[in-house]
């Protein structure tokens, strides 16, 4: 599904978290019920038809329909909706009664379909927005005349669809690319007017496409709580799946270093060069050697 139909109540307005006053116009589309159901198979197509309200003085023939999904009255606005073949795995039965929260959601791109207000006969200057014609140099009488409708004897004649005066309003329109701001229980809100006067039925169809500009708009003070209770979490977390693989690291690199570090000592004090005192008592002896050299030949001498 992703139609329903319904009916234009009341134009008025709505206030976003920020502030923002926007115009919406309340559809009533409590009482939609499936009448029919066509198939591909069947019917060579995949469509639901829909019905609104319910009819006084209905025929026969509609109220012999109406008893098909066992209703006891007939409705007074009947509505087909075509399917896409996913959409027609999941059919509504007949006599059951769509709701609007099961089809629409706030955000969604709609397109609404109606009959405009009638405005009766209207000249060219309301129906087309035309200028009119000089208010000076002796014109009392054309300020909202069309002017030249044709191009003379060639071709002699008026071609079809002049832009003239003529019947205005009571067309079927549709609106696109409307939002829904709200959906309750049997009531849509849209963004901006729709067709129709109050009372007028619609169609609304949604196009696919979605846009969170109504969800609601965060005010800065809110988000800024939100990033603050946010990162203390954060930091905590990654200080604490920092630290704990990196005093791990440390124990396992002093582990593995003490033994390599005896290792090096031991291999050092075999390789270290001799001190300077014992360098000193291997010198001594031959000091004195040579001093008591000298004394014998001293005393050789003497004898």
């Amino acid at each position: 599904m992703h139609a329903l139909v319904g009916r234009k109540t009341e134009q008025t307005q709505k206030f976003l978290t920020d502030g923002t006053r926007i115009p919406v116009t309340i559809v009533v589309t409590e009482a939609n019920h499936v009448i029919a159901i066509k198939t591909k198979d069947k019917d060579g197509y995949n469509a639901l038809q829909l019905g609104f309200g319910t009819k006084k003085n209905a025929g026969k023939s509609l109220l012999g329909h109406a008893k098909k999904a066992q209703l006891d009255k007939a409705p007074s606005f009947l509505k087909e909706v075509r399917l896409s073949d996913k959409q027609a795995e999941t059919l509504p039965q007949l006599g059951e009664v769509v709701d609007a929260a099961a089809v629409f959601e706030p955000g969604d791109i709609v397109d609404v379909m109606g009959f405009s207000k009638g405005k009766g006969f209207a000249g060219g200057v309301k129906r087309y927005h035309f200028r009119g014609g000089p208010k000076t140099h002796g014109q009392s009488d054309r300020h909202r005349a069309p002017g030249s409708i044709g191009s003379g004897t060639t071709p002699g004649r008026v071609y079809k669809g002049k832009r003239m005066a003529g019947k205005m309003g009571n067309e079927n329109v549709t609106l696109k690319n409307l939002e829904v701001v709200e959906v309750g229980n049997g009531f849509i809100w849209i963004k901006g007017v729709i067709p129709g006067v109050l009372g007028a039925m619609v169609t609304i169809e949604a196009t696919g496409k979605k846009n969170k500009r109504f969800l609601g708009v965060l005010k800065a003070e809110e988000v800024k709580t939100e990033e603050t209770l946010e990162s203390p979490e954060e930091t905590s977390s990654t200080e604490a799946a920092e630290t704990v693989p990196a005093e791990e690291a440390k124990e396992v690199a002093s582990e593995a270093v003490e033994p390599v570090v005896e290792e090096d000592k031991s291999e050092e004090a075999v390789t270290e060069e001799p001190s300077v005192e014992e360098v000193k008592a291997e010198e001594a002896p031959e000091t004195e050697t040579k001093e008591d050299a000298v004394s014998s030949e001293q005393e050789e001498e003497t004898k």
